[in-house]
């Protein structure tokens, strides 16, 4: 099984540059390719039987003798994301087409491949090609085939390395519980587990606690002149703002799916389409900040990494309509009733017996 560990890199002066050219090339080896592929794309309409040979970072090397400088492997890796973005927008357009790389606007990172153990970890350093070994921070170990490497750079100029391990079969240690997960906005998680204990998980809200913080400091950067450091100082003091929410929210999205996986084998949570949902813009801003999508991916992949078992409700699955008690679909019930009663007598809490519902899909 293969799984990722993330730490944090300390290069020197001149590994940081090293790792900006790196950055850099890469960037526009995939946009060099990307313009030929479309500029073919466009000869091949008027000519259907011309053969047309794909363009790899070796082509341009004779041409931009800096590539030369910098890990080939990293180039190599950028063709293989273009083939892969290629391959997806053809399975299903509404990926949407690639896109060119932005130095402002994407993230800044490269992957090489460990080749004859030229990626490896020796005395608190990460070894790195055509870089060196670098220091970085081993917060735990691991133990597997190194496969790969992937290094990023954050818009607040720190940089990490993303280490892909080989660690064969994973051993499980099965659970016995089964849970059902509706997630909402007033509180984030409403869990029942199969002893029928419901848990209300607070929303924690980041954004919206730190939201005047983060107006203040693009007000600041908002009355900078362009191009000047005050206004590049500005921009990293508003960068600093949204990593720390960020953070926030990823560590609470990790230990809450980590302990909920822990806890259970089979679990259950409601599918909903965030995208869709976030064209209200009366709760865009909340839906965004709460970050559905993120939480289900790491139940996802973590119930691979452990053995269990993941099942998402259908999209158009009543759980909140449905009674609990007796199973039957009432009258559509509007957001703004949170307590109602069946004809059966039954009194739910609309988001209890929404888990409630969503457990019954684990049998």
């Amino acid at each position: 099984m293969l799984r990722a560990y993330k730490f944090r890199l300390y290069p020197t002066k001149p590994q940081r540059e090293s790792f900006m050219k790196t950055f850099g090339c890469v960037r526009f080896v995939y946009n060099k390719m990307l313009e030929e592929r479309i500029r073919l794309y466009e000869e091949s309409k008027l000519n259907p039987d011309a053969k047309q040979k794909l363009p790899t970072p070796a082509k341009y090397k004779p041409e931009f003798p800096f590539l030369k400088e910098v890990d080939s492997l990293s180039l190599a890796n950028a063709q293989m994301d273009l083939n892969k973005a290629y391959a997806n927008f053809f399975r299903d357009k509404s990926v949407g087409f690639p896109k060119f790389k932005s130095k402002h606007s994407d993230r800044a990172s490269y992957t090489t491949n460990n080749q004859n153990g030229n990626v490896r970890i020796e005395d608190g350093k990460v070894k790195l090609p055509k870089i060196g070994f670098v220091k970085f921070k081993q917060h735990r170990s691991f133990e597997g085939i190194i496969k790969s490497a992937t290094i990023s750079m954050t818009k607040t100029g720190k940089f990490f390395v993303s280490i892909l391990v080989n660690q064969g079969e994973e051993k499980w240690i099965p659970a016995k519980n089964k849970i059902g997960i509706d997630l909402g906005l007033e509180h984030f998680a409403i869990m029942t587990n199969d002893d029928m204990v419901s848990e209300k998980i607070d929303n924690p809200r980041f954004l919206r606690k730190s939201e005047e913080k983060v107006e203040k400091a693009q007000r600041a950067l908002s009355r900078k002149k362009i191009g000047s450091k005050n206004r590049e100082k500005a921009k990293l003091i508003l960068a600093k703002k949204h990593e720390k929410i960020a953070n926030q929210r990823k560590d609470f999205l990790h230990k809450l799916s980590k302990q909920i996986v822990d806890e259970n084998q089979v679990i259950v949570v409601e599918t909903l389409k965030s995208k869709n949902m976030m064209k209200n813009h009366k709760v865009a801003k909340s839906i965004g900040d709460v970050s559905w999508y993120e939480f289900v991916r790491q139940l996802e992949y973590k119930c691979k990494f452990y053995g269990r078992t993941l099942i998402k409700a259908d999209q158009w699955f009543a759980s909140t309509q449905i009674c609990s008690s007796c199973g039957e679909k009432g009258q559509k019930k509007t957001m703004d009733v949170r307590e109602w009663t069946c004809t059966c007598g039954a009194h739910h809490d609309r988001d209890i017996n929404a888990s409630i519902n969503l457990l019954m899909l684990a049998d």
